[in-house]
């Protein structure tokens, strides 16, 4: 089901929570909403679902414009991030549940059943209640009542959410699995980067209920609309610069910590005012062919799989950097040489 949204606009009271926003997200797209709390996603998600009605704009499902559609009559099935799982009802009973309400009954019903379950591989749990469940087999329960009525769209509304650290890295690798499967038109909202950047096919940054900026999760991180994308895609250190020269797409700028060569996007000229933003990632330790800063390390947390640093690049100028699989203790107050290459580089108008 191909969604085509066209300056939404939905207000509560004096408060608007969405303020024109425009997208389309393709048939058979895993795509995700993202942004923080209160910037419209959820709302935006209930728009599809037909809980809230627009005060504004357009919602097309295909050709059809979703204007005064209720919800059990456009094909649609949310999950939501408590599960709301009937307690008194058995796993097979809560996942027909659906069914029923649309009055399929006798033989399909049970086949549909069956199907749903087997997708999310909870088969031998037919016949257990809820409370006997972990909380990730209970969303995947939830997940197979949403499937069961053959969605041509499908809400997710931050699923993983409840699930601790070890269940949302398993359940994310599921939904992965279910949406190459079943190839339905999925909508995910989260407020959780890591999920979106490894699940989605492309995605939504929303803020104050408008769109920072569409694309693909490699896209968005690498090449972010604005500052706002940059820190809340990932981590990013800031430092005001400004451009002495241009040459091909790439430019050297003058910082506080010396010269320093970043590609760049966009034309640039000499004398103009820039962010020069610096992944953690992106420092890397020892020699390189430019950008090399002789710095001291201020902090160390290891982490096993990742240390993190607070290097000092000139007195009170710090700058975090992160090193992979780290073996070598490194201490506070040692000097230390990084490099970062000027692709890795982030440019941004002050």
């Amino acid at each position: 089901m191909h969604i085509r949204i066209q300056n939404l606009v939905k207000k509560f009271g004096e408060t608007v929570a969405l303020k024109g926003v425009s997208l389309e997200i393709q048939s058979q797209e895993l795509f995700f909403l993202l942004g923080p709390s209160g910037c419209g996603k959820t709302t935006l998600l209930r728009l599809l679902a037909g809980f809230y009605q627009p005060d504004a704009g357009e919602l097309l499902f295909g050709d059809e414009n979703m204007a005064g559609i209720p919800p059990h009559r456009r094909n649609t099935a949310m999950v939501f991030q408590n599960y709301a799982l009937w307690p008194h009802m058995t796993v097979a009973e809560n996942v027909a549940y659906g069914l029923d309400v649309r009055g399929v009954t006798g033989s399909n019903r049970k086949q549909r059943v069956s199907e749903a379950l087997g997708i999310v591989q909870m088969e031998p749990y037919a016949d257990r209640s809820p409370n006997q469940l972990s909380g990730g087999q209970q969303q995947r329960v939830a997940l197979a009542r949403a499937l069961v009525i053959k969605p041509d769209v499908l809400l997710l509304d931050e699923p993983l959410s409840n699930l601790d650290a070890k269940l949302r890295l398993e359940m994310r690798e599921e939904i992965r699995r279910i949406h190459d499967q079943t190839r339905i038109t999925t909508v995910y909202v989260t407020h959780d980067q890591k999920e979106a950047l490894s699940l989605a096919n492309r995605m939504a940054v929303l803020r104050d209920g408008q769109v920072e900026q569409i694309g693909e999760p490699r896209t968005v991180y690498r090449e972010p609309a604005n500052r706002f994308v940059a820190d809340f895609i990932g981590e990013t250190n800031w430092y005001p610069a400004e451009i002495t020269a241009f040459v091909g797409a790439e430019a050297t700028l003058k910082t506080q910590f010396g010269l320093f060569q970043a590609a760049s996007t966009k034309p640039r000229k000499a004398g103009d005012k820039v962010l020069l933003g610096i992944r953690p990632e992106a420092v890397e330790i020892g020699n390189g062919p430019c950008n090399e800063l002789n710095t001291i390390i201020r902090h160390v947390s290891y982490l096993g799989e990742v240390e993190q640093y607070g290097l000092e690049l000139a007195p009170g100028i710090l700058m975090k950097a992160f090193e992979q699989n780290p073996a070598e203790i490194r201490l506070v107050g040692a000097p230390l040489q990084v490099h970062v290459r000027p692709a890795n580089a982030l440019l941004m108008n002050h």
